[in-house]
């Protein structure tokens, strides 16, 4: 290997890490284990969503997951963040992980249990809070984060995956 071709071997990753967004500079812990590194979406549509397994807002899952497999091709990923914050989700993680799968067939990302609000929240939460400039109000509230990372869309629980006003911001957000 020449020292120029060594030099450029070292020089990619740390040029992907210089690339990532602040608001993506974060991991979290995964729901079975490990971590999301979420500045591997980078340059991608980013859907944050707060979720809970016992709320009138959980079909949202299966609207979620049609996101997931209709955007991921054109640069999207669908990230769920279980929360108790609303005293809605299943006690542990692998309960949320069977329900997820059995129920909706979720196959997107999805953090472990985390706090969405408050002092408590989670560094990216708060990141989030602070970008959009409003927190969660309840389960099921969702952001959408621009492929650049500089742009962050609220929407509120009322707003289904698949309504107009959420798919237009999802296609604005995607790469070009």
């Amino acid at each position: 290997m020449t020292p120029r071709l060594a030099l450029l071997c070292l020089a990619a990753p740390l040029a992907a890490l210089a690339a990532c967004p602040p608001l993506l500079n974060h991991q979290v812990p995964a729901l079975m284990g490990g971590k999301i590194n979420l500045c591997d979406y980078s340059g991608k549509a980013v859907v944050v969503v707060n979720t809970a397994s016992q709320c009138g807002f959980t079909p949202q899952y299966k609207g979620l997951q049609s996101v997931w497999k209709s955007y991921q091709a054109k640069g999207a990923v669908v990230v769920g963040f279980p929360s108790d914050d609303f005293n809605q989700e299943l006690a542990k993680d692998a309960e949320v992980a069977q329900f997820c799968e059995s129920n909706f067939g979720v196959s997107f990302p999805m953090a472990s249990r985390v706090h969405v609000r408050g002092s408590d929240a989670h560094p990216f939460y708060q990141a989030l809070a602070e970008a959009s400039g409003t927190t969660p109000k309840w389960n099921f509230y969702k952001y959408i984060i621009s492929a650049d990372g500089k742009t962050v869309t609220a929407f509120s629980s009322l707003t289904k995956p698949d309504s107009p006003d959420f798919i237009k911001a999802l296609n604005a957000a995607l790469p070009r």
